[in-house]
């Protein structure tokens, strides 16, 4: 770990850019800043000239690549930085300038030790995408097949780990501020961040990633995973099947080729619920330049860095969540952050859900162009602070995830209804899995697996406590001092002996001293 010193010039450094950038200015003012980070704050701004409207997106990008990602997960916290903030990090493009093809080929050749002939039969030296992280070429293999290569940048994760080690640092010392800061958690927060990141690090969790969801996803139609090819991939270099189609955001070149567009948007949102309700293993990078349209309409997804996972107790919390939001059911949403322990157990039910009900009731009803899910997480954002409620890190990528499919939808069907397209898949699963027969054979299956563990605890038990054998029991056996045991004691008492017998001596030295006049 570096030293205090360097995670300080770091954050100076860093400090300067976002201050050239206006970013510093709402962290200033903020009254919830610890006095510490006020100070710091304008130091690094000190003589630096601020444009009137902060650029948040800018800065996190001139930052570097660490910081980009960083500043995607921001995003999701309105909470943390700000609702205008919170809105400007949105727009943070992961892309930045290529990596020269020599650089690239020499990783290749470098992580598989072979050429890279003997891998693909043609590689395009021109990426097709540049982000912070990798970069994707286009290649043939060499059996032939259209694939998508995608390279680590040579030295990122080193710089990945410098940069995490001093988040790390400044989220600890302001977590140690108390008060506002403490309740944020902002350790959490990068803990979890460097766990994102270190998936998105080692390509071959990401190839895992994307096999994993595509077993969850079979079955669902008009929705795929590109395929992975095993032998060409490692931790620093992905192959995956290329895919052809338009970018999800392009809705005229969609509706120009005949596709329904209000049809794709719920089809989007459905596959996101399946994934993050259904599955509770969820794409949590679904951004436009992540999803493309095939030529027969099909949803195709890439880039399988960051995904996310609930436990299946969460999820069924989430689902009751977003159905009684969708239905008005106040009282038992509030119920449930009560039993998830999201609301300390001193705070009132009844009172929390009527904060929730100033939240949800202006929503119900009406399309995301006029009111959205991301407001809606701003509301209950805005009322955590009165009710003592904790960051939840568990749950951050789910809400980026949702503010990314919302905007997605939107633009395809600016109309659409999120709680409309929603309910009846909420509905149905919370049917499936909290009705009756669930219950049921939830009881069933867990009584189950206990009697089938009932053989290995007796076994286990037998191993503890052996039975007697056929030997008759021996008779007590008398004590008798071992030797060497007896003359180590001898010498602890020796020596203890010789401790006394010195600080009785200094004892009687000191005595006779005084009486004689020799001393006070």
């Amino acid at each position: 770990m570096a030293r205090p010193a360097t995670h300080i010039w770091r954050l100076l450094k860093w400090g300067r850019t976002l201050a050239r950038h206006g970013a510093l200015r709402g962290i200033e003012r903020d009254p919830n800043t610890p006095p510490p980070v006020k100070r710091l704050v304008r130091i690094a701004r000190f003589g630096t000239i601020q444009p009137k409207e902060p650029d948040y997106a800018g800065a996190f990008r001139e930052i570097g690549p660490a910081a980009i990602k960083l500043g995607q997960t921001l995003a999701t916290r309105p909470d943390l930085v700000g609702e205008d903030a919170a809105r400007n990090l949105l727009k943070l493009q992961d892309d930045l300038p290529p990596v020269g093809f020599d650089k690239i080929k020499t990783s290749i050749e470098a992580s598989f030790e072979q050429p890279l002939e003997s891998l693909y039969s043609e590689f395009d030296p021109e990426p097709v995408g540049a982000a912070s992280i990798a970069q994707v070429h286009r290649a043939v293999t060499t059996d032939g097949r259209q694939v998508a290569v995608k390279v680590l940048r040579p030295g990122v994760r080193e710089q990945f780990a410098r940069d995490i080690d001093t988040y790390e640092w400044a989220a600890a010392h302001v977590e140690a501020m108390g008060g506002e800061a403490a309740r944020l958690r902002p350790r959490l927060v990068i803990a979890n961040f460097k766990r994102w990141t270190n998936r998105e690090l080692d390509l071959r969790r990401e190839a895992a990633s994307a096999s994993e969801l595509a077993e969850h996803m079979v079955g669902t139609e008009g929705y795929e995973i590109p395929g992975i090819d095993w032998d060409r991939t490692n931790g620093r270099v992905m192959t995956v099947d290329w895919i052809d189609g338009i970018k999800i955001s392009n809705t005229e070149a969609i509706r120009a080729a005949g596709h329904d567009t209000d049809e794709l948007a719920s089809r989007l949102v459905l596959a996101f619920l399946k994934q993050a309700i259904a599955a509770g293993f969820f794409h949590a990078d679904m951004h436009q330049g992540n999803l493309f349209v095939k030529p027969d309409g099909t949803i195709a997804a890439i880039d399988f860095g960051i995904m996310g996972r609930i436990d299946r107790r969460a999820r069924m919390w989430l689902a009751e969540i977003l159905y009684g939001l969708t239905t008005g059911n106040y009282k038992r949403v509030a119920e449930i952050h009560f039993e998830a322990q999201y609301v300390p157990s001193y705070h009132n039910v009844d009172e929390f859900a009527t904060a929730l009900r100033a939240v949800g009731e202006p929503m119900r009803g009406k399309p995301v162009s006029e009111l959205s899910v991301g407001q809606m997480l701003d509301g209950l954002f805005a009322i955590t602070r009165d009710f003592d409620m904790q960051t939840q890190p568990h749950l951050l990528l789910l809400q980026k995830t949702m503010v990314m499919v919302e905007g997605i939808a939107t633009q395809l069907n600016p109309s659409i209804n999120m709680w409309d397209t929603s309910a009846p898949y909420v509905r149905s699963w919370i049917r499936d899995e909290l009705g009756p027969e669930a219950a049921i054979a939830d009881r069933i299956r867990e009584d189950t697996e206990t009697l089938l563990r009932i053989p290995d605890l007796v076994r286990r038990i037998e191993d503890r406590f052996p039975p007697k054998g056929g030997a008759p029991e021996p008779p007590p056996l008398p004590e008798v001092e071992i030797m060497w045991e007896r003359k180590q004691r001898r010498q602890e008492r020796r020596g203890w002996l010789g401790y006394v017998a010195v600080f009785a001596a200094g004892g009687a030295a000191a005595w006779l001293a005084v009486t004689q006049g020799l001393l006070g």
